[in-house]
């Protein structure tokens, strides 16, 4: 019964996996622009957008505590393979920690780039309730295949362009950005180059 709804909640489908807040009917854009119509470089971002916290300290600690953790999974390929559906001969170019946009807020993870696809996963798992009223502790994926993509952009704060996005929009015009991008222009530059080779 688990197996089965965590298969509903996180779907890896041939457009987008499910998400918590997909399933809630709730848009991933509402503290950011309106998906883009036509796909341009650069975009500049409304300075209403949300970014992560500022406290560098925690930030610090958490980073440690997830390279840790990542260590002791046996590393970055073996997080990526435990998480996702990986087809056979995918590889995995870039993972970085990152923010995705929420409808509740900055949610901290990990961006995975591939040969076959870009994917999100949530640093820590949530709490959902099925429709019994059982408590289930997933994590908050969202896995969009590269064929799907119609454009990444790079985009900034206006007044303060040191706080760079990433948007990616589907053919299906969905989008999702991604804030406090580790390693900014590298990962920009693999997505960039994964989307263009599929």
């Amino acid at each position: 019964m688990q197996t089965s709804l965590l298969r509903e909640l996180v779907v890896e489908t041939p457009i987008i996996s499910a998400t918590y807040d997909q399933l809630l009917q709730k848009s991933v854009n509402k503290h950011l622009p309106d998906p883009a119509t036509q796909c341009q470089y650069p975009t500049t971002a409304s300075t209403k957008q949300v970014r992560p916290g500022t406290n560098i300290s925690e930030t610090f600690k958490r980073k440690l505590r997830l390279g840790a953790r990542i260590l002791q999974m046996g590393g970055v390929d073996k997080v990526f393979k435990q998480f996702f559906n990986v087809k056979e001969g995918e590889r995995l170019l870039k993972a970085t920690h990152c923010y995705l946009s929420t409808t509740s807020g900055p949610l901290a993870g990990f961006l995975f780039i591939s040969t076959d696809k870009v994917s999100f996963c949530s640093e820590r798992s949530m709490k959902v309730y099925t429709q019994k009223g059982h408590m289930l502790r997933i994590r908050y994926k969202v896995v969009i295949p590269l064929k799907k993509i119609k454009c990444v952009n790079k985009s900034e704060n206006v007044k303060k362009p040191t706080q760079k996005y990433i948007e990616i929009v589907t053919e299906d015009n969905f989008d999702f950005w991604f804030l406090g991008v580790f390693k900014y222009q590298k990962t920009f530059k693999y997505l960039d180059q994964a989307v263009s080779q599929a």
